[in-house]
């Protein structure tokens, strides 16, 4: 017995060579490969499609810091800045513990910290405020609570001429 394989002879027709000559030709079919580079986020929104949201759930704490085009919706407790071109949404029950700023902040939950910016606020009737506010307008539900100073409806672009300036100390408008 042998330990080895003979070799088994074959004609020459039927080698490997000459196997692939008797094959047809087939066109080798190649899937075309097609890469498109999708940023992970997106600075601003694409024209005509509405801002993504994104939700931080109510059993989720977070520590840090939210920057981006897109709208926030809190839910459960956030501590750190709010930096968005969106809206900000705090949901009863919900905590933020820093400064915002954003287009339009509905507060139904608790803020404690400083609206810097905003161009609409809502004080909803479960929501509170414990900072200072700076707005273009200021909306108050009956059972809402705020401790700290509200400035809103000035317009600081305009030049120096605007009739709600006030000048030394005795408060006199010109």
């Amino acid at each position: 017995m042998a330990l080895w394989k003979e070799p088994v002879k074959t004609s020459a027709s039927e080698t490997p060579e000459a196997m692939d000559l008797a094959r047809p030709a087939i066109p080798e079919i190649k899937p075309e490969v097609q890469t498109s580079v999708q940023p992970a986020f997106r600075s601003t929104p694409a024209p005509g499609k509405p801002k993504a949201e994104s939700l931080i759930a109510p059993d989720i704490t977070i520590e840090g810091k939210i920057e981006g085009a897109g709208h926030v919706r809190i839910a459960g407790s956030f501590k750190g800045d709010v930096n968005v071109l969106g809206d900000l949404g705090i949901e009863p029950g919900a905590k933020v513990t820093g400064s915002v700023r954003a287009e339009k902040v509905t507060i139904a939950g608790e803020l404690i910290g400083n609206i810097e910016s905003a161009a609409h606020v809502e004080l909803q009737q479960s929501g509170a405020l414990t900072g200072d506010l700076k707005a273009g307008s200021l909306s108050v539900a009956a059972g809402s609570r705020m401790r700290g100073h509200a400035e809103f409806g000035w317009d600081d672009a305009k030049d120096g001429n605007s009739a709600h300036k006030t000048h030394g100390n005795n408060g006199t408008v010109s």
